[in-house]
């Protein structure tokens, strides 16, 4: 027991450092490029720029949500919290979504509102420069992203990752507008219509971060393809006869996962709890991202479970073994 406890404290620690990590060198490029856009966009007049810097503004402030919480969510279990910390990081993904609905909003309203403003001149090539470097350094930032958020199963990364990449599509439509502006130089509205497009996506960047956030704040559970994988795995444990009353929910990194399994009678308690843990190191090991299982254990009477984990049971308690 105390060598495992050392190996999660390790674990833990080791996907904190990770996590920390990349998401220092996202928030040191994320202000470096706040600052080369805000310049920019000011020197070239460029609404669009401005409205893109204020989003990279803002992946600046997720990032520091993800740094912090990283501290918290990464912990084992403790006294306070017997079942994690997972919901911290399902906390920060939120705010990430919800920071990225408000930048969008705040963007759409001041590009509708001065559209009919007139301009001087359209953006110079100060923008379009400042764009494109936006537009390779955000991708660069998402691939790596992305790709340390699928190892360590962080919501909260993958969460990050796409507004690294809602980023730099947003600067493309910024790119659009310069080259609009110098092929017909009466065309300054573009500009507005490009603000108008990175709010557009910004939003719906938020929209797939914020809303499956949300679900799980709800205690939503595994979808049907994954109950029926694990229904599946409970029934090819040996001396299983059969499972019901199997529930989840996704919490932070995985499913937690409840469900009652029928044995035969005439079974002693102790091999019930050695049939209990067969069933729970089998879902742990080949279940879809299960980070928890708390197995009941009842006698199988014969005929068709009604519920036979074909379905999940929402809202009702299962009956109490015995």
């Amino acid at each position: 027991m105390v060598e495992q406890g050392i190996s999660k404290k390790q674990a833990a620690a080791e996907k904190r450092r990770v996590v920390q990590k990349v998401t220092l060198w996202g928030l040191f490029v994320n202000l470096a490029l706040s600052g080369i856009k805000l310049l920019f966009g000011i020197l070239g007049t460029s609404q669009a720029l401005v409205a893109d810097a204020v989003h990279s503004l803002s992946d600046s402030a997720t990032d520091v949500a993800v740094i912090v919480g990283a501290r918290f969510w990464t912990q084992p279990a403790d006294e306070d919290h017997p079942y994690g910390h997972g919901r911290i990081e399902t906390m920060v993904t939120f705010f990430i979504g919800a920071v990225l609905a408000l930048v969008g909003i705040l963007i759409a309203y001041k590009a509708l509102r001065t559209i009919d403003s007139p301009h001087q001149k359209g953006p110079g090539w100060l923008v379009f420069a400042a764009a494109c470097l936006s537009i390779v350094s955000k991708e660069f930032l998402y691939q790596w992203t992305v790709r340390v958020g699928k190892r360590v199963k962080s919501s909260a990364m993958m969460a990050n990752a796409w507004h690294h990449r809602s980023d730099s599509f947003s600067s493309i439509p910024v790119a659009i507008a310069v080259l609009g502006s110098k092929i017909q130089p009466s065309w300054t509205f573009l500009d507005h219509i490009g603000a108008i497009i990175v709010a557009v996506l910004i939003i719906q960047a938020s929209w797939h971060i914020f809303w499956p956030a949300l679900k799980q704040l709800s205690d939503i559970g595994a979808t049907q393809t994954e109950l029926d994988r694990l229904t599946a795995l409970v029934r090819q444990t040996e001396r299983v006869r059969d499972v019901h009353a199997l529930r989840t929910r996704n919490i932070g990194p995985g499913l937690q996962v409840d469900l009652h399994v029928l044995v035969d009678p005439g079974l002693s308690v102790y091999k019930g709890h050695i049939i209990a843990g067969k069933v729970k190191k089998q879902l742990l090991d080949q279940g879809p991202d299960v980070v928890d299982v708390l197995v009941h254990i009842e006698p199988f009477e014969g005929g068709t479970m009604q519920d036979s984990g074909a379905k999940q049971n929402n809202g009702a308690s299962p009956e109490k073994s015995g």
